[in-house]
């Protein structure tokens, strides 16, 4: 029992007081020899219920070891008049936002008129497709004709290569543009 008592004494002996927030959580320090090893312990009592939502940013980087020196009142006021300006700011921009919708939405209905409202132009739309893929039998041959004109276009390709080009001996690395492509055909070098 008097081990209990003893830790329990030394836990409220050992703590200082480092700091307390707006909202009245104390935040203190403890060195304790951790695998002989001295290392300082950060800690925070609620005042009232634990809440860990009323604890400020700068408090909770100071506990979690992200800053080293614990934030001043001087600092904590600074930062709460920062954060008042910022909601300021945002209540303006939102206002000044919501007039900018109202005076669009007065400018668009101005410019919608009452008169008679017609339907997409179906003609114009069917006119994009060609003629043979209009006729329902008519499939396979414009499916021919967009061959015939690829097979056009790379024997045009073929006759403006260069000769230089041509000549070039094959490597057994690959190589190419990706239309020459051919799947299966190359095998690494041995």
């Amino acid at each position: 029992m008097s081990k209990l008592f003893g830790k329990i004494a030394s836990f409220f002996r050992s703590r200082n007081l480092i700091g307390v927030d707006k909202a009245g959580n104390q935040y203190f320090t403890k060195n304790e020899v951790i695998d002989g090893v001295m290392k300082e312990k950060r800690s925070v009592i609620f005042k009232g219920e634990q809440d860990p939502t009323s604890i400020p940013v700068e408090w909770i980087c100071w506990l979690n070891g992200q800053r080293k020196k614990a934030p001043t009142p001087e600092e904590m006021i600074e930062l709460e008049a920062r954060r008042e300006r910022v909601k300021l700011n945002v209540a303006l921009l939102k206002e000044k936002e919501e007039q900018e919708k109202k005076a669009g939405q007065k400018i668009t209905r101005q410019s919608v008129s009452t008169g008679k409202v017609e339907g997409p132009n179906l003609r114009s739309f069917i006119r994009q497709f060609p003629a043979a893929s209009m006729k329902g039998d008519q499939h396979g041959d414009a499916s021919n004709a967009t061959d015939s004109m690829r097979n056009a276009e790379e024997t045009r390709k073929e006759k403006t290569v260069p000769p230089k080009v041509k000549q070039q001996p094959e490597s057994s690395e690959p190589a190419g543009s990706g239309q020459s492509f051919r799947p299966g055909t190359w095998q690494p070098p041995t």
